[in-house]
């Protein structure tokens, strides 16, 4: 089948973790023998920022470390019916133009694709008109990257065919990795965004850090410059970007990582981790969480990594962990058993085609219905 995904940007994932997911998602659709393509706007917000922090150069990197993947930019000229001619599946992420969202259910009305619209952020909670406003009476259906997402979307009625799709981590790309020698103790890969999280930064990595005297890295963007200097007065290093490819090596020179989520994930969208937790346990790092309720029982708390209630926990356990050789591969292990048996981008996309033969178009359920055996 083809699949064309509307994306805010596959070529960049600067502060964009749902380019992560789709490329994962897109690579297993290839490999299962499907055609994939995106199509993002040419003014991308991530991807122009990308540009203005690292150069062209790392745009251009998408195609050396994602062979086979194709994405193509629109604009306001763009023919969309002419990229749409053939396809089966189409996916809508939700940062996609609203214009652009209703035109989409508009053309699906004179056709037999199956249409998507793609959940993977919280502004059904926090920007709660601008997702109401938006036109999906004409969408098949509607995949939201949490149950907690899912209910909003029908006690909204923004949706009658709502699926539950949690984000996984491409096992392609993220695996353990053994290095000759670490570079420090801790490092955490994350954002610091729009004050979202910055007091959870600060009670569960930075103080926990300083305190401990831990060689600690910091990767990822939107640091403002009163982040960087409390980073630089605890003795933690920030290094700034770095390309989603590079990541399990990043994590292979280091002992332990943290995951600290969102606020309105944590209070108003329970049992949503970021992508950066499935990552970070399939290249089977320790991990200590600070708090969030996994009301869906991704994980197995205690097993693949340890929950922290406060700072002082989190301290707690840092200090077990890097003193002990075997709780630290045990949690490693388990980490790694859970993400590759359960939350893999090729776990995904047997869901997605579970749902498709369900609920897909004509067209799409009979491509996807079981041939009878040959007699």
């Amino acid at each position: 089948m083809k699949f064309v995904f509307y994306t805010h940007s596959l070529l960049s994932d600067w502060n964009h973790g749902n380019a992560h997911f789709l490329r994962g998602v897109m690579r297993e659709l290839v490999n299962a023998g499907h055609d994939a393509v995106a199509l993002e706007p040419a003014d991308g917000w991530s991807r122009q920022n990308l540009i203005s922090d690292q150069g062209q150069q790392a745009v251009d990197r998408f195609l050396k470390d994602f062979p086979g993947l194709e994405s193509a930019l629109y604009d306001e000229h763009f023919d969309h019916e002419a990229a749409l001619d053939g396809a089966d599946v189409v996916v809508v992420h939700e940062w996609t133009d609203p214009q652009l969202v209703k035109r989409l259910g508009d053309l699906r009305q004179n056709s037999d694709f199956t249409l998507i619209f793609h959940d993977t952020h919280h502004r059904a909670v926090s920007a709660e008109p601008e997702i109401a406003e938006l036109s999906l009476k004409h969408y098949d259906m509607i995949l939201a990257f949490g149950d907690t997402l899912r209910q909003r979307y029908l006690a909204q009625g923004w949706g009658s065919q709502v699926v539950t799709w949690h984000e996984a981590a491409d096992l392609r790309l993220f695996r353990p990795m053994h290095t000759p020698a670490k570079d420090g103790d801790l490092i955490w890969i994350g954002n610091w965004g729009d004050d979202e999280r910055t007091a959870e930064l600060h009670e569960f990595l930075i103080e926990p850090a300083r305190s401990l005297r831990l060689k600690t890295l910091v990767r990822g963007v939107r640091y403002p410059s009163e982040a960087k200097e409390t980073l630089a007065a605890a003795n933690i290093t920030y290094g700034g970007w770095i390309a989603n490819a590079d990541v399990p090596e990043a994590f292979a020179r280091y002992r332990v990582t943290v995951h600290v989520p969102r606020r309105p994930y944590r209070e108003t969208l329970p049992g949503i981790p970021t992508i950066r937790m499935f990552e970070a346990l399939a290249c089977g790092i320790p991990l200590v969480s600070a708090p969030w309720e996994d009301t869906e029982g991704l994980f197995r708390g205690g097993q693949d990594f340890l929950f922290a209630r406060d700072g002082q926990e989190m301290r707690k356990h840092l200090t077990n962990i890097l003193s002990d050789p075997e709780l630290s591969a045990e949690l490693a292990r388990n980490g790694y058993e859970t993400i590759t048996t359960r939350h893999s981008c090729a776990h995904r996309v047997d869901e997605l085609l579970s749902v498709l033969s369900q609920h897909g178009t004509a067209r799409v359920r009979t491509q996807l219905a079981p041939k009878e055996a040959a007699e």
